[in-house]
């Protein structure tokens, strides 16, 4: 990525206001050692990522001590090892291959030379294949420091997401320009603060953006996934919003609508799920002389899968965001990434989230549940419908949450029946009671003369070793069951 003049000039006069050295910086004034670059290219991107930092900088024509600006006689256009132009030479011994630029600018009418260099991102970088971290204001080999080492690899391990820079060096107008800041008050109840410092204050506290090195300020991942007026200002995130598509029929062969929502999660997310219940179908019925509509999908459940898709996510699979599609008799919510938790484990087991970062947030938001139990409160709601159990599915690299319209029990085949069978029992252990042919009886919907038929469906699902009895040795009226863990 290029920078404009203004943006380097002010960035040279910030750096210059650095008390010393620091692990991130390098004031050098003519003096060239191509080797040496390249080892303070490694050091400084190294130590960039120790100290937080998202670049690193080379800067040529300030003096070491004061911080003066007196201007350099350093070309690197110039400089050639052998017939290779400076950054080619450098690149080619630099592994893994990061980002580095140089810059030839004029600062208060003095030549300086500007080096940029991204931070290590997921490997320590070396040179000529040893590697180098800053200690002060010296380039030592990482190996003779091995706490600095393990530290290294600590971050590389745990640097989430949300903490990458979306769109970096914005001025304060752009911030408010770009984000929705009005959203982010009202979906956290709060009152909209009294000038701008106040509102830029909030956002940093929650690392929607992040101070830049020039004084301006970077926009985080976070900050444009979750409240982005237009996902399409920030060209690595516009690819993760939400795309709902609506079929003709059972297949993908004709789309009737198709909508991608524009905002951020946060801020788009009713708009979402509003477009999905006005597409999705909707019956009137009477019920005590009132006239009620019901539609296809409950709402909740809706409300509660797609949250889940936009939280648990990999936003480390590129070209890719998360996916609605409606159909004539179900809808499937899919999103990048397999999922954590064994998917026959979904109601039960503890929340586990790649994105705690983003999921917190929404959590403080109201939009996804605290305690990781949006699924529970989707199946729930599905089953209280009478609704085929939901299927949880891992297509290669992906997630996917089928909801299905009504289906009499007499059409379900025999493997959704055992599903419903055992989501049934899984919702009853989380509160502490066992699976019944009464409970099964009332979760479908069907009388106590029928209790045979659910006793078969019992059987079935037993069969398929995805409950066992609590008791085995209790005469059968009084037979309670459990999930297959517990």
């Amino acid at each position: 990525m290029t920078h404009p003049k203004e943006y380097l000039i002010s960035l040279v006069k910030e750096l210059c206001k650095q008390p010393t050295e620091t692990e991130w910086i390098e004031f050098k004034l003519n003096k060239v050692d191509h080797e040496r670059i390249g080892e303070n290219i490694s050091a400084l991107s190294n130590s960039a990522t120790l100290v937080g930092k998202v670049n690193a900088y080379i800067i040529w024509g300030v003096d070491d001590e004061t911080h003066e600006i007196v201007g350099t006689s350093f070309n690197y256009l110039l400089e050639k090892i052998g017939n290779e132009e400076l950054e080619s030479w450098l690149l080619m011994f630099l592994k893994p291959k990061i980002n580095f630029r140089f810059y030839q600018i004029e600062v208060d009418e003095k030549p300086v030379i500007l080096l940029e260099i991204k931070c290590a991102n997921s490997n320590p970088v070396s040179f000529n294949n040893q590697e180098y971290v800053r200690i002060g204001s010296s380039t030592r080999k990482l190996k003779e420091y091995p706490e600095k080492e393990r530290e290294l690899w600590r971050i590389f391990d745990k640097v989430p997401y949300e903490k990458g820079i979306s769109l970096q060096n914005v001025s304060s107008e752009e911030v408010l320009m770009k984000l929705d800041y009005p959203a982010y008050f009202d979906l956290l109840n709060m009152p909209l603060p009294d000038g701008r410092k106040a509102i830029l204050e909030a956002l940093e506290s929650d690392e929607m953006i992040t101070k830049c090195d020039t004084g301006n300020w970077n926009i985080t991942k976070l900050g444009a996934v979750l409240i982005a007026k237009k996902l399409d200002d920030f060209s690595d995130v516009k690819r993760k919003a939400v795309r709902v598509v609506h079929y003709k029929d059972n297949s993908r062969c004709e789309t009737i609508r198709e909508y991608i929502c524009s905002k951020g999660y946060a801020n788009g997310f009713y708009d979402i799920i509003d477009f999905i219940m006005s597409t999705t179908p909707s019956n009137e019925t009477i019920i005590d002389a009132l006239r009620e509509t019901k539609t296809m999908f409950p709402k909740i459940a809706v409300r509660e899968v797609v949250a889940n898709a936009l939280i648990h996510q990999d936003f480390f699979v590129t070209g890719t965001g998360p996916m609605v599609e409606i159909f004539v008799d179900r809808m499937e919510i899919t999103n990048p990434g397999m999922p954590l938790i064994d998917t026959l484990r979904l109601i039960d087991s503890p929340p586990k989230s790649r994105n705690e970062m983003l999921a917190s947030i929404m959590r403080r938001f109201n939009i996804c549940e605290e305690r990781g139990s949006g699924i529970d409160k989707a199946v729930i709601a599905i089953e209280l419908n009478h609704l085929p159990a939901p299927e949880f599915e891992q297509p290669e690299g992906f997630t996917r949450i089928t909801i299905f319209a009504h289906k009499p029990l007499s059409k379900m085949d025999k493997n959704e029946r055992v599903r419903a069978c055992y989501m049934h029992a899984c919702l009853r252990r989380v509160v502490g009671e066992y699976l019944t042919n009464t409970s099964l009886r009332k979760r479908f919907g069907i009388e106590k003369s029928n209790k045979s038929m659910i006793s078969r469906y019992i059987r079935e699902t037993l069969d398929a070793k995805k409950i066992k009895p609590f008791d085995a040795d209790a005469p059968q009226s009084l037979m309670k069951y459990l999930p297959y863990w517990a």
